[in-house]
């Protein structure tokens, strides 16, 4: 393991996507939203994504000069056509365009179309959190899970995350995936060659399995049996049928370098304070409930943990594998 530090680590991450034909524009959105991943602890999400966004880039899965484009507008509602390129530049662009119109507007919702794997869905709304807003993401992403009930991959993992300001504090920010662990988990341990624990996923014909490779090849469970499904269906609603994009089944897949285009959906709504209690009332509200919260030793603010590995990964870097390091190297 080598330690990098943050610049180290977005100059590598730079370097492997423009080698792979991305644009610099593309690249220096894709490698901030990693390096918050790495940063905050989230391996499965940062640069060890890198290799497949490469392979994807070079064979034409992915749109290495992608422009976002506004293709829908009005008013509080825009659709952002993700132009079949990475993620990341058109959640920048909805950000941005939030950011305006929910203070316009009171609340403002921006969905993306023909898009890729978002990341860490709370590294998007950071900057609107920063901002005052209350904000929420949800994703889907190509079939994992099935309809509970059936015996097919129909839904993604389909993340969800939200934040919420407040009055002289860091945000409270929720970032989770409805299935019962992360797919990014489980592709590092068939990289790495470790089992899983039982409980995480099923074989193709749906039997529990310890294997991570057969995992991968099968079916991802749904946290909290039925309802985990149920929450799953609703992003797939919110997120696909919404903007139009795929929808898990028909989504090609994120960790092949062969196969059809994802295409899937994102959907990202801003609230401001302000129009509705007002920003005193609603900070003072959350001040009143974290209180409460922390009247009991053993409870943790969501989010705040990953923001003290931020804060000291800052001067001690990233532990990245040396294999990663050089096989980034070399794309």
């Amino acid at each position: 393991m080598a330690r990098l530090l943050p610049e180290a680590l977005t100059t590598l991450a730079i370097n492997a996507l423009r080698n792979a034909g991305a644009l610099q524009s593309i690249a220096e959105s894709t490698a901030r939203a990693l390096i918050y991943a790495d940063l905050r602890g989230l391996s499965s999400h940062g640069v060890s994504r890198l290799p497949m966004y490469c392979a994807q880039l070079r064979n034409g899965r992915v749109d290495p000069a992608a422009q976002p484009v506004i293709v829908a507008d009005r008013g509080a509602a825009v659709l952002i056509d993700g132009a079949d390129g990475l993620a990341y530049p058109a959640c920048d662009l909805a950000m941005s365009t939030l950011t305006e119109r929910a203070r316009q507007y009171g609340s403002a919702v921006a969905g993306v179309q023909r898009s890729h794997h978002f990341g860490v869905g709370a590294a998007h709304l950071a900057a609107l959190g920063a901002r005052g807003l209350v904000a929420l993401a949800f994703s889907n992403s190509p079939a994992a899970m099935p309809a509970w009930g059936g015996r097919r991959a129909l839904f993604g993992t389909n993340p969800i995350a939200a934040v919420f300001p407040r009055r002289n504090g860091v945000p409270l920010v929720i970032d989770l995936a409805l299935s019962e662990i992360a797919r990014g988990k489980i592709a590092l341990a068939a990289r790495d060659g470790k089992p899983i624990p039982e409980g995480w996923a099923t074989t193709r014909d749906g039997q529990p399995t310890t294997d991570a490779r057969a995992a991968l090849d099968g079916m991802m469970l749904p946290f909290g049996g039925a309802k985990g499904a149920m929450l799953a269906l609703i992003v797939e609603l919110l997120a696909a049928a919404l903007t139009g994009a795929n929808f898990g089944y028909e989504a090609g897949s994120f960790l092949t370098e062969e196969g059809e285009r994802s295409r899937i959906g994102h959907l990202f709504w801003a609230i401001d304070p302000g129009a509705l209690t007002g920003d005193e009332t609603y900070l003072s509200r959350v001040e009143a409930l974290i209180e409460m919260m922390l009247m009991d030793d053993d409870v943790r603010l969501p989010g705040y943990r990953r923001e003290r590995l931020a804060d000291a990964a800052q001067d001690e870097g990233v532990e990245i594998p040396d294999a990663l390091i050089a096989q980034l190297k070399g794309n």
